[in-house]
This record gives C-alpha cells, sequence and structure tokens, in this order.
C-alpha cells in the first residue's frame, strides 16, 4: 500500500509584534481621529511636512539626547548596505528641525508653522497602550519665542481632542526653565540625589541628566525623591514671567490647565513651557499627547539658534476610553472597534 505523503505545513504570517493594524470597516475610525486632529492643525495654519521614515542614527542621539530611554533603550538602529548608521524615526521634531535647517525655511516668514502625521518607532514590551509601532499627529512651530505661540501650539491639540468628542482628560502644564536657572537647579538637584541609597545605574544617569531621576516610573525611587527640590521654585526671572504669560494665554483661550510642578518629559531638549494631556481612564499609560519648547534644539544641529515649541497628540484612537464616538465611522453595534482598542460599542448607544 502506497504512503500518502505528508503535507507540508505552511508557516503562517503575522503582523511584528507590537505594530497594531487598521483596516475596513474599523480603520475608519482610526482615519477619522487622524484626520480630525490635522484639520485642527490646518485651522490654525500649520502646513504639511513629510518626513522620512529613517534618519541619520547622530541625528537622534543629539537632538533627542543620549541619556534618554528613547536614545539608549528604544530605537531600532541598525547599518544599510552602506555600513551607514539609520534609525527608524522615534519621535517627529529633531526630523521637523532638521528639515527645516537643511532646506532653510527659516529664513523666510518666522515661525515657521509645521505639521506632520504618520508612524514612529520604539522598540518597547507591547502593552495596553504602548506600541514599538505608534501613529501621531504632531505640529512644531520655530522661529519665535513666544508665550502666545506656546498657548496656540497647545489650543491646537485641545482643539482636536474637543472635535473628537473626548472628555475627561485634563492638560497639565510646568515650566523647565532656561539656560540661566538649569545649570544651579542641576547642581542643587544632584546634590540632592547625592544623599540618596540609589542603585548604579540610577547614580550614573542622576550624573548625565539628574531631571531622569525624577522620572523614575519605580514606586522606591518615587517615594526618594518625594522631597526633591522642584524647578518651578527655582526659574530664572524671564523663565518665570514666559510661564505666566503662557498662562494668562491658556485662560484667555478658555483651555483649562492643572499645573504639575513634577512633570519631566522623556526628551533632553524641552525648555521653559512643557505640557502633557493625561486621561487617567487609560490606566499607567494615561498620556494622550503632549509636548514643550525647544530653545536650544535647532542650533544644536547645526542650524541658527531659533527657539520651537511643538506637541504631539496619539493618533491611535485607543485614547477615548468611553469607546468610539458618534463621530466615528468605524463602529457598530455590539462590536469591539478594533481601532479604538478599548471598549465595546453597546447597541443602546444608537
Amino acid at each position: 500500500m502506497t504512503a500518502v505523503p505528508a503535507v507540508e505545513e505552511k508557516a503562517a504570517f503575522a503582523a511584528p509584534k507590537g505594530v497594531p493594524e487598521y483596516f475596513p470597516p474599523e480603520g475608519a475610525g482610526f482615519e477619522h481621529v487622524r484626520d480630525t486632529l490635522v484639520a485642527a492643525a490646518d485651522r490654525a495654519g500649520y502646513g504639511l511636512v513629510e518626513l522620512p521614515v529613517f534618519e541619520d542614527t547622530a541625528l537622534y542621539a543629539r537632538g533627542v539626547g543620549e541619556s534618554t530611554d528613547v536614545v539608549s533603550k528604544e530605537m531600532y538602529t541598525f547599518a544599510d548596505r552602506g555600513d551607514r548608521s539609520v534609525t527608524l524615526r522615534p519621535e517627529g521634531t529633531a526630523g521637523v528641525v532638521r528639515s527645516v535647517i537643511e532646506h532653510g525655511l527659516d529664513r523666510h516668514g518666522l515661525p515657521v508653522k509645521l505639521r506632520y502625521s504618520g508612524p514612529f518607532f520604539r522598540y518597547e514590551r507591547p502593552q495596553a497602550g504602548r506600541y514599538r509601532q505608534l501613529q501621531q499627529v504632531g505640529v512644531e512651530a520655530i522661529g519665535v519665542d513666544d508665550p502666545a505661540l506656546d498657548a496656540e501650539v497647545i489650543a491646537v491639540a485641545d482643539e482636536g481632542f474637543t472635535a473628537l468628542g473626548l472628555t475627561g482628560y485634563r492638560l497639565e502644564i510646568t515650566s523647565l526653565g532656561d539656560a540661566d536657572c538649569r545649570p544651579a537647579y542641576g547642581a542643587l538637584l544632584r546634590e540632592f540625589l547625592a544623599g540618596l541609597p540609589l542603585d548604579d545605574a540610577t547614580r550614573t544617569r542622576a550624573q548625565l541628566n539628574p531631571l531622569r531621576v525624577l522620572d523614575d516610573k519605580r514606586p522606591e525611587v518615587r517615594a526618594l525623591v518625594a522631597d526633591a527640590p522642584l524647578l518651578v521654585d527655582h526659574l530664572s526671572a524671564a523663565s518665570a514671567e514666559h510661564f505666566a504669560a503662557v498662562k494668562q494665554h491658556l485662560d484667555d483661550l478658555g483651555v483649562a490647565y492643572v499645573e504639575n510642578p513634577r512633570m519631566v518629559r522623556g526628551l533632553d531638549y524641552y525648555t521653559k513651557t512643557t505640557f502633557e494631556f493625561v486621561h487617567d481612564g487609560l490606566g499607567a499609560q494615561s498620556g494622550i499627547g503632549g509636548g514643550g519648547r525647544y530653545d536650544g534644539l535647532m542650533a544644536t544641529l547645526g542650524g541658527q539658534p531659533l527657539s520651537g515649541i511643538g506637541s504631539a497628540s496619539a493618533s491611535t484612537a485607543r485614547c477615548w476610553p468611553a469607546g468610539p464616538r458618534a463621530s466615528c465611522p468605524g463602529r457598530r453595534p455590539g462590536a469591539r472597534c478594533s481601532a479604538c482598542r478599548w471598549a465595546t460599542w453597546p447597541s443602546a448607544s444608537w
């Protein structure tokens, strides 16, 4: 009797771990969120800049900061066929500033107001709210050090969230000071941290950039730094005046906020105004957007010593904790929206 040959099983391919996909019909919800956030930037006069998905690795090492987790732990970096080190973009600001310098956009009318959208890449442990390929919509305003511009950038993001029907979120703001007050504060903070029983890795981080320690998520470290001196209590006169003006402009625009003097953003280039949009309904990964001013970044990357401010908002619609709103085209009764990745549509919502 002739034996029947075994059927060779073909390997089943799947999307890389930690990379969400958006497809019909629910993909319309993702598209709606992205387009709504982009529309808010368009209305404020921000023009499109389409950036490369990968850049010279040195751009991020120099611009974002080698002591940051983004550069030291999370970047997708590889050598191309020409043995050049390139990196999949982990964030948008450094690429925008590089483009402004390269194409001389700062040689014309200021501020340069640009917006972008698309995928960004960070090697993180996949979990709810953390993806290795994340989608963002961002705006950058470069060339004018004006508190009114800070408030405008914040208001653009807030308008986008409002247009999507998002509720229950809050805007947290602080100031990270300037070159006149940061060195003295850094010395004060290092002195404070030197007296704490920190592990060797954290102590090394404290020497490179002591603010990084205040951003540590471990409960035992948070308890140790609870009494650390706050930067907002040591601002230069110019930084304090700038911060007060930003808050006044936000008040005038009707944008509600709370001050969070312990906020530390994860990128080294931030100065002065720094902010984050937070939704507690998302658990540990509560940030849905944020940004700040970066007064020294352009010069660091070889351009004019011009200031800038930017914001990026997550366009993965998991940000909307109540599930997709009535405006989400991808919704349907009784179904979980794969774009919104949070809640099931109750049939009663119709």
